[in-house]
């Protein structure tokens, strides 16, 4: 199985989490891409180890299939 992992830079570093995951939370985190992506696969390891891989998989819902993810930056302000 393969999952998409989001990461994401800030000042304070860099945090990733599975692209889709939308029941509980899988946050890893790092001073690098490098880290915070290890970090993520470590997390949804552990998540695995310890609910299952069929817990994991029931946990993305209908978004288990995603195929590609987009980023676009709007201009629209509240």
């Amino acid at each position: 199985m393969k999952v998409k992992i989001i990461i994401e830079k800030s000042s304070d570093g860099y945090t990733g989490y599975p692209l889709g995951f939308s029941k509980g939370a899988i946050v890893g985190q790092g001073s690098t891409y490098a880290e915070a992506f290890r970090s993520t696969e470590d997390s949804i390891t552990a998540f695995i180890d310890y609910y299952g891989i069929e817990r994991f998989r029931e946990s993305f819902g209908d978004n288990l299939d995603l195929q590609e993810a987009f980023i676009a930056e709007s201009g629209v302000l509240a």
